[in-house]
């Protein structure tokens, strides 16, 4: 098919069907743009580089970029998600071909709300530390543990979950992958009130919870490298976005938010302050297009270090926009309340900016990844990489 076919394909198909879907708030429940989504994947164009059997059409990367735009420039959502839904890269990467026939088409619309197990209170940046056991039982397994900072927990269906299976092996080497049921007996899941007086973070705490073995997501004890995909995805994906203003009531977005906001406190003619708007906006544009190129190179099923750069700049860039939003209002940024929009914004935008440095890897994991996997930097000290970890001394 010719770029020139595709494209006319696509636009009658959204022309055809495309009618409005209700917006979606929320990144983990169930999508209530599940019915359109369908649609989507069932056309094949919510996947469109994978292959036929699962719901794509075995597209090169340069006609899926056809296919997206497309429904960008139609406002459709749903195409895509072989680049940004990471349950469902995970899943058809690593899961059991009994259990992708179930989950993989119900993710790619929507229908099962997700949230991911990995952070422990004693294993947040070593995440190789966990301690949450998974038990061999006659049909699957019994975990029991305690999960935090879990995203999405209250109204999941399912949680990726990492769970020690063998305890006399190094750390890395006795971690298992599951799709946890969270809709059981056995799942407690307990909201954490946040900086930005929200509680979208949640402690869980699992007690004896039944996993199927087709739930098993890589080979036993195999984990660690499915991990590794899922993790690469979502960073990928706080890589390309991050929560804007809380208010919506600032007006401009992205690049034009900060030249409006320096225009109307009278101090774009500043050039320091010009300078400070440039070097964010050059910022935005660079991680763009790096993030492009790891996407690129992110073949199925692998993970890529370069996603990390992206993941660190978008910390930044948040960070960095939070201290100049600031700067700019000077002392209304003391404000807040819907009566004082722009500072309820600059504050929210600055103190959410920690969710990005802490979700999916710590700026500080970034910089190792980034210092050993792209430089070729030695790496850190580890003393107990090579031990077994139930040797392994714990506080």
């Amino acid at each position: 098919m010719t770029d020139a076919d595709l494209q006319a394909e696509v636009e009658a198909w959204l022309t055809a069907n495309w009618r409005g879907a209700p917006p979606r708030e929320e990144s983990f429940g169930r999508d209530p743009r599940a019915e359109w989504l369908a649609q989507v994947r069932d056309a094949g164009w919510a996947v469109p580089r994978w292959p036929r059997d699962w719901y794509g059409r075995e597209l090169s990367a340069e006609q899926a970029k056809i296919v997206e735009r497309a429904f960008a420039a139609a406002g459709a959502p749903g195409a895509g998600q072989d680049r940004s839904n990471l349950w469902a890269n995970t899943a058809l990467a690593h899961a059991t071909d009994s259990f992708k026939r179930v989950i993989v088409p119900q993710l790619l619309a929507g229908e099962v709300g997700m949230c991911l197990l990995y952070s422990e209170p004693g294993a947040g940046s070593d995440l190789a530390a966990i301690r949450t056991r998974a038990e061999k039982v006659e049909g699957g397994w019994r975990v029991t543990g305690q999960k935090i900072w879990t995203s999405g927990a209250v109204i999941a269906d399912y949680g990726m979950l990492i769970a020690r299976t063998d305890w006399d092996v190094p750390k890395h080497r006795g971690i298992s992958f599951f799709f946890l049921p969270m809709r059981q007996e056995g799942v407690e899941v307990r909201p954490l009130r946040q900086i930005t007086d929200e509680s979208h973070f949640n402690e869980v705490f699992i007690t004896d919870a039944f996993v199927p073995d087709e739930n098993l997501l890589g080979p036993l004890n195999g984990g660690w490298g499915v991990l590794q995909t899922a993790l690469a995805y979502e960073r990928s994906v706080m890589g390309d976005m991050a929560r804007g203003a809380r208010s919506g009531a600032a007006g401009a977005k992205g690049d034009h938010a900060m030249l409006e906001l320096a225009r109307e406190a009278g101090k774009l003619d500043d050039p320091a302050v010009r300078q400070d708007v440039a070097q964010v906006i050059a910022w935005r544009a660079l991680n763009k297009l790096n993030t492009q190129r790891a996407k690129a190179e992110l073949a199925q099923g692998t993970s890529s270090s370069i996603m990390s750069l992206g993941k660190l700049a978008m910390s930044r860039i948040l960070h960095e926009e939070g201290r100049l939003r600031t700067e700019l209002l000077g002392p209304e940024s003391l404000l807040e309340g819907p009566d004082h929009p722009r500072a309820e914004d600059a504050n929210f935008l600055s103190l959410n900016a920690y969710f990005t440095s802490i979700g999916g890897g710590t700026d500080q994991i970034q910089r190792n990844i980034i210092g050993e996997r792209v430089l070729g930097l030695p790496k850190e000290p580890e003393i107990d990489r090579t031990i077994p970890f139930r040797e392994v001394r714990a506080g």
